[in-house]
Parts: structure tokens; sequence; C-alpha cells
């Protein structure tokens, strides 16, 4: 059952593994825009992925990270 729900969500996504350098960027993250690392490690891997936005309820909506990836609030 596990195996067929991973499966699935892996054929519909993409999935980033966060190699070194991703980390590397998750830590300079956190310290620039004062993010939890854990945070600055899904914006990194957003970044990584050439994601254009990041939708989350806990971020600060509308900021602008690197000048490519926009943090939208889902709830507003």
């Amino acid at each position: 059952m596990l195996n067929n729900v991973i499966t699935e969500v892996g054929s519909g996504f993409n999935v980033c593994v966060n190699k070194p350098d991703t980390i590397e960027q998750a830590c300079r993250i956190a310290t620039k825009y004062h993010y939890s690392f854990y945070d600055s490690l899904i914006i990194a891997a957003a970044l990584s992925a050439n994601c254009k936005t990041l939708y989350s309820e806990d971020m600060q909506d509308g900021q602008i990270i690197e000048n490519s990836l926009t943090i939208a609030n889902p709830l507003k």
C-alpha cells in the first residue's frame, strides 16, 4: 500500500533531493531573510527547481526571494 502511494505521488510531481549545495543555500537564505532553517530549506529547494511561486501561510506574503521566487499566502 505504501509503495503504491509513493509511486502515485512520485509520478505526478517532481521530487527534489536536498544536495549539499541546496543545504548551503538554505543556510544563506536563513541568515539573509531570517527564516528558520527548515523553511529556508523549502525555499532553497523551490529555487533549485526553478519554481516561480511558493505557497505558504507561514512565510511573508508577497516577499520575493533572490529576485526569482515569490512567496504567496494561499489563504489571503
